[in-house]
């Protein structure tokens, strides 16, 4: 009753001994079990143990700067690997032919479909699985993407990883980070894997501490 822009509380329970923050049992006390919010002009349903920028009001200049690097025009197939609710992907669905986001994580997954409804997208789909397994699977069938967005968690890209970008082999990719330290490890790694870096772009999304998010194009040689 003090607090109504509170909408919604859930209680999750972890009783793991591991680095995870959230466990698998959620109980919702009160409310929907998720939230909402604007961004991009699109609106976004965000469950519990799913991603979401902490700063809408920067997310919205850093994914513009990203779009902007993509340089979309329409004819595109666009590849969102660690898509989390669908929030880059369906950005870029505003400006590209097709779309595929890929998310290990069900619960994200399951957030972005919905998203995707709720904002009468039909030019773009997700995928629940491992986002390098998929881009191998794609690339043994022949398959082609023009643009490959990334945008992993603190810890960056395996080398695995950033070879099954490499076999799938996109003209442009523009990587996001939140760690300029990884993501200085994964350029050196792709700058010698016949791509090039054009554009760095920091931008500041955690105000008052030393952390900072990274755009970065990289295009094919």
């Amino acid at each position: 009753k003090l607090h109504p822009e509170i909408t919604t509380v859930v209680l999750n329970v972890n009783d793991k001994r591991t680095s995870m923050v959230l466990g698998d049992r959620e109980t919702t006390i009160y409310g929907k079990g998720y939230i909402e919010d604007v961004l991009c002009g699109l609106t976004f349903r965000i469950s519990s143990r799913s991603f979401y920028q902490i700063n809408p009001v920067q997310t919205e200049k850093l994914y513009e700067k990203a779009m902007e690097l993509a340089g979309l025009t329409g004819r595109e197939r666009v590849i969102d690997v660690y898509c989390g609710i669908g929030t880059i992907g369906m950005v870029a669905a505003k400006s590209a032919k097709e779309v595929i986001g890929v998310e290990l994580n069900p619960d994200a997954v399951r957030d972005a479909v919905k998203n995707a409804k709720r904002n009468q997208m039909k030019n773009i789909r997700f995928y629940q699985d491992d986002a390098g397994r998929f881009m191998e699977k794609m690339a043994a069938k022949g398959e082609k993407a023009d643009v490959v967005f990334m945008d992993p968690p603190r810890s960056g890209s395996s080398e695995k990883f950033l070879n099954s970008v490499i076999k799938l082999s996109p003209k442009k990719i523009v990587y996001i980070s939140c760690n300029p330290e990884t993501l200085a490890r994964d350029l050196n790694f792709l700058t010698r894997k016949n791509y090039i870096v054009k554009e760095i772009q920091p931008v500041e999304m955690f105000c008052f501490t030393d952390h900072t998010e990274v755009v970065t194009w990289l295009e094919q040689k």
